[in-house]
Formats: C-alpha cells, sequence, structure tokens
C-alpha cells in the first residue's frame, strides 16, 4: 500500500503545472517542489524582477525537479508580455498580423521564443487561437486578429514555426475558442451561446488545421450549452476534451486545463472537486497559478480519489505516462541553457526593437491602435 501511495503520488505531481508567490528559489517553489515534484512550474511578471534572477531561480527548479521540468510563461506579446521590462516590448498579435507579412508571422514567434530561451524557458503558452469577434474586444483585445479564422490559422502556424525554431515549445489556447465570450473567465464563467455547426466551422477550424503543430492546448473556462447541454465549463466537460479533442478533432499532445483558480473554474466548485473532475474529463496537466494551499487542496484531492477509484488511478497514470513519454521525446527539456552574456541581451534587446520597427513600417495601425497594443492588462 505504501508503494502503491508513493506512486500515485509521483503521478499525480507530473499532471500539475503550479505558479507561486516570490522571486527566488528558496521559499514557496523550493517548498512546492519538493512537497509536490509537480510536472513544471508557471513563471509570472511577480516572479520576474532582472535577467540574472530569473535565469538563476530557473535553472534551481530545472535542478531540483524529479523530472525535466516545463518551465512555463505566458509571452504573446502586447498586454500579455512578462519579460518586457528586462528585455523589451514585444508587438501584439494584431500589431503583427495588421502587416499581412506571414514572414513577420514566424519572426514574431522566433523573437519571442529567443527571449524565453535565453533565460531558460522552455514552453510558451501561446499562440492565442480565439477569434476576434465584437463580443470578446473588451476582454481579448489585441491577443486576436480581427474576424478572419484563415489568417489566424496561417499566424499560429508561422508563429510556432518561429518558435520550434529555437527550441521552444508552443501551445494553443484557449478551446474551443473565446471569441463569442464577452466576459473575462479570470472573474466569471462566460457562456458561449453558439451552435455545435457554428462552432465546427468557426472557433475549432484553428485546432481542427493545426492541431498535429501544437505541443500542448490549452482547454478554457467557458460553457457552451448547445453542446454539452448544461453549463459545464469545457475545462471540466468529458464531451468538449476527450469526445471532440482527442476523437473527433484527432489531438495527440498535452491538453492542459487553464489555470483552475480563475473564476470561470471555480464556478463549477471547489478547487480539490475540479481538479479531480478535469482529470476525469480526460486532461493530462491542470494549472493552479498562485495559491499554495490551492496547490495543496488541489494535490490532496486528487491523490485521494486515485486512492479511492481504481478506474481514477487508471486515468492519472495514463496521464502522467503521456506527459512523462512526451518529455522522454523531448530532449530539450533536458538541457537548461547558459547564463546569457550581457552582449547576448543587448543584440537580443536591440533584435526585439528592430523588429518592433519592422512591423510598425509594414502596417497601417492609428496612432490610438498601437497605444492600445502596448497598454498592460491588469
Amino acid at each position: 500500500m505504501t508503494r502503491r501511495l508513493a506512486g500515485l503520488r509521483r503521478q499525480v505531481g507530473q499532471v500539475m503545472i503550479v505558479g507561486f508567490d516570490g522571486a527566488g528559489f528558496e521559499g514557496e517553489l523550493q517548498s512546492t517542489l519538493r512537497d509536490f515534484s509537480p510536472g513544471g512550474v508557471i513563471y509570472f511578471a511577480r516572479n520576474l524582477t532582472g535577467i540574472r534572477q530569473t535565469w538563476d531561480m530557473l535553472a534551481a527548479t530545472h535542478r531540483h525537479s524529479a523530472t525535466p521540468p516545463f518551465l512555463c510563461v505566458d509571452l504573446e506579446g502586447g498586454t500579455v508580455d512578462r519579460l518586457k521590462n528586462m528585455l523589451a516590448p514585444a508587438p501584439s498579435v494584431f500589431e503583427v498580423t495588421a502587416s499581412r507579412r506571414h514572414a513577420l508571422y514566424r519572426r514574431h514567434g522566433e523573437i519571442i521564443g529567443r527571449e524565453c530561451r535565453a533565460l531558460g524557458f522552455n514552453v510558451d503558452f501561446a499562440p492565442v487561437l480565439d477569434l476576434g469577434l465584437p463580443a470578446s474586444a473588451k476582454v481579448l483585445t489585441t491577443r486576436t486578429i480581427p474576424n478572419d479564422t484563415a489568417e489566424t490559422i496561417v499566424y499560429a502556424r508561422e508563429f510556432l514555426k518561429g518558435l520550434s525554431a529555437v527550441k521552444v515549445l508552443g501551445c494553443g489556447k484557449h478551446f474551443p475558442g473565446l471569441g463569442t465570450a464577452d466576459l473575462d473567465s479570470h472573474h466569471a464563467l462566460p457562456v458561449v451561446n453558439k451552435t455545435w455547426k457554428t462552432l465546427w466551422s468557426e472557433d475549432l477550424m484553428p485546432y481542427r488545421s493545426i492541431h498535429r503543430q501544437l505541443p500542448f492546448i490549452m482547454v478554457a473556462h467557458a460553457a457552451y450549452p448547445d453542446v454539452t447541454r448544461d453549463s459545464t465549463p469545457a475545462s471540466l466537460s468529458r464531451k468538449w476534451i476527450t469526445t471532440i479533442l482527442r476523437n473527433k478533432i484527432g489531438y495527440r499532445g498535452l491538453i492542459v486545463a487553464d489555470d483552475l483558480e480563475m473564476g470561470g473554474a471555480q464556478a463549477a466548485g471547489s478547487v480539490g472537486e475540479i481538479a479531480v473532475e478535469t482529470m476525469a474529463a480526460g486532461s493530462d496537466i491542470f494549472l493552479m497559478c498562485h495559491n499554495q494551499k490551492l496547490v495543496a487542496e488541489s494535490y490532496e484531492s486528487v491523490l485521494r480519489e486515485a486512492a479511492r477509484s481504481s478506474k481514477f488511478a487508471e486515468k492519472i497514470a495514463f496521464a502522467a505516462n503521456r506527459v512523462l513519454a512526451f518529455k522522454k521525446r523531448r530532449p530539450i527539456l533536458k538541457a537548461f541553457p547558459a547564463l546569457p552574456s550581457a552582449a547576448r541581451i543587448k543584440a537580443l534587446q536591440k533584435e526585439i526593437r528592430d523588429f518592433n520597427q519592422q512591423v510598425a513600417a509594414g502596417t497601417n495601425l492609428s496612432p490610438s491602435a498601437k497605444a492600445a497594443s502596448s497598454t498592460a492588462r491588469p
């Protein structure tokens, strides 16, 4: 029994990517790695104060992880840019795609990938595949391409090629699509009242087209009642995760449930309950991005359910083994980059600034649109 429980603990850890408070390895991050052995860590601006500090912290995370860890960041450019204060602001998706120059799309991925790789990140939770529709304009702002499914697909494909060229893994988000969501799922549960036929031909088209190029797909906390016949978030829905994404679309990469601390998820239950529910629905990994008490609660809840139910334990073992097999196939996760020299950082900063100029030269954005693109989201 003790050996079985130890095995379950290792497996539950692998299906979690966690965040923390603080800006150093010692403290919360160190204790989290020791207590839960998570499959990965996600870092936010609150954790990142400088180039050497960031590299040191990620290097320590890599050294002290039981398996090669996913070292994750949200870096899209524009309003979602965790590294802009230590390097230079990267342009938004809206700005880059306004040029309609596909070479710049791939270059966007390369530039952002170089930023990630220089500091030690190996996973970037980008690109956004949500459609830029009027309903979500105030929520998604410049993170999407205005009402153009075909160009969203082209951009995402090229951006992923750019990331891959510099050995960074990308993630399509937010499945099945937040383009018609008028609420921010960080705070509430959006309800998307779209028919299955429309979702399949519009919002799901990017996933249908490039799912083979996506190492990760992140599932949204939004309800689609025409599909599920209830208010279950997609992130907790077996129909969305297993029946549609895995079986109908044929996705074979890693499925990640968005941060379970978000209001859109917690509308469905406690953190412990929804952690169990997303794994039962077919997720491979779930995010817990901030509160260490909630990280522990989700871990213990999944562990208890796996100890209680052999059927659920099989799901956890399957997901953990999928994660471990994924890691084994990607040697970039095993190698941690050397500390970048001052000259390399200076060159990278110039590269970002030059790219911004290239993008600006290739677009006809109004001054107000450019200002909105660079305004940081809280």
